[in-house]
C-alpha cells in the first residue's frame, strides 16, 4: 500500500503538464518500490547482525590471537 502511494505521488509529481508519463512512471516507481525495498531492508539486517554478532566475539575472545612465542618464526 506504501508503494502504491508513493508511486503515486512520484507519478503527480512528474506529471504536471506531460499527459500520461507521469501515471507511466508512477506505475514504473510502484514495482521498483516493491522490489527493492524488501532487499534493501534485508541487507540492511543481515549487515546489523553481522556487526553486532562480530562485536560480541571480539569483546568475548578478544581481538588478536595470542600465539605462543615458539610458534612464530624466528628472525636470526
Amino acid at each position: 500500500m506504501l508503494g502504491k502511494i508513493a508511486g503515486a505521488l512520484i507519478g503527480d509529481h512528474f506529471s504536471k503538464g506531460k499527459g500520461a508519463k507521469g501515471a507511466i512512471i508512477g506505475v514504473v516507481a510502484e514495482t521498483v518500490i516493491r522490489k527493492v525495498v524488501p532487499t534493501l531492508a534485508a541487507i540492511g539486517i543481515l549487515g546489523y547482525a553481522y556487526k553486532k554478532s562480530r562485536d560480541f566475539l571480539q569483546d568475548e575472545f578478544g581481538g588478536e590471537p595470542d600465539y605462543p612465542s615458539e610458534a612464530s618464526p624466528s628472525a636470526g
